[in-house]
């Protein structure tokens, strides 16, 4: 069945580049979500909606824009939060509304809502140009081995930033760098889900993987394979049923993830239920 689709261009580009953001995603989602910062990733994604807007509003490729205004605005929270010791759940408040903000007030100035900016909002991964592969995979070029460089030190700053100053790391600049990556990150993933979705990459193939308790490097392997997967079945059902990729896409790694949750349940019930019956045989014995 997959075999017989991938003849066509639209759908190579479409699985080539849904398969290379799932990675980013879920390397990139999984040090947001054991620092808490699960919704930061719906923060810049609304805030590229602003940035979107705007480009639609000036005539600029619209992704260029959303780049620019993401990194910006989420370089700018940040400091923000280091220098007034705002929450974090309060600076990406602001980080979210903000973005929606400019994009409501750019859209009644230019007239309403278009197709292409629909396309933002909800993604559509089989629409994807040769631009937007060439965009996606320069961008895992960039992430993926820069998170490699700093892979020890962002841990140690995830589990106990305190430490990490302490032993000397430079916390501040490692923080906006990976803000940055994250901020690239989720304006790549925008065709894919858009801007509506875009959270379900970064933190469901992350909790489902994070449910079978392994080690960090096991939970980040787990959590791609999760996304991996889900991409490319929900891109191929979505094709033969006529369904939407990027909600296809979410109730698949949603399904993973209440299936996780139901394996899991069963496996301590199981054990339980073992157990007591040893507890019954040792006392019967006695």
């Amino acid at each position: 069945m997959v075999f017989d689709i991938i003849q066509y261009g639209f759908m190579q580009r479409a699985l080539l580049s849904a398969v290379a953001i799932s990675i980013i995603c879920s390397i990139v989602g999984l040090f947001l979500v054991l620092k808490r910062h699960s919704l930061f990733g719906d923060a810049l994604a609304h805030v590229a909606f602003g940035g979107i807007s705007l480009g639609l509003f000036t005539g600029i490729y619209p992704l260029w824009t959303a780049y620019v205004v993401a990194i910006l605005s989420a370089v700018g929270v940040n400091k923000l939060r280091e220098s007034t010791k705002i929450p974090p759940d309060s600076s990406i408040a602001v980080l979210l509304t903000s973005g929606l903000a400019i994009g409501v007030i750019l859209i009644s100035i230019s007239g309403g809502f278009t197709l292409d900016l629909f396309s933002f909002l909800f993604g559509n991964i089989l629409l994807v140009s040769n631009e937007d592969v060439i965009m996606i995979l320069v961008t895992d070029a960039i992430v993926v081995p820069i998170i490699y460089i700093l892979y020890k030190r962002l841990i140690l700053i995830v589990f106990d930033e305190n430490q990490a100053k302490v032993s000397g790391l430079n916390v501040t600049w490692i923080n906006t760098l990976f803000i940055v990556l994250a901020s690239i990150t989720i304006i790549a993933s925008i065709r894919l889900v858009g801007v509506l979705l875009i959270s379900s990459l970064i933190v469901i193939p992350n909790i489902t993987a994070l449910l079978l308790g392994k080690g960090f490097k096991k939970t980040m392997f787990i959590s791609c394979a999760i996304s991996v997967f889900s991409v490319i079945f929900g891109i191929v059902a979505s094709y033969y049923v006529n369904l939407a990729p990027s909600g296809t896409i979410v109730l698949t790694m949603v399904s993973m993830f209440l299936g996780t949750i139901i394996a899991k349940n069963m496996r301590f019930r199981l054990k339980k239920l073992a157990y007591l019956s040893l507890l019954t045989k040792i006392r019967h014995s006695h």
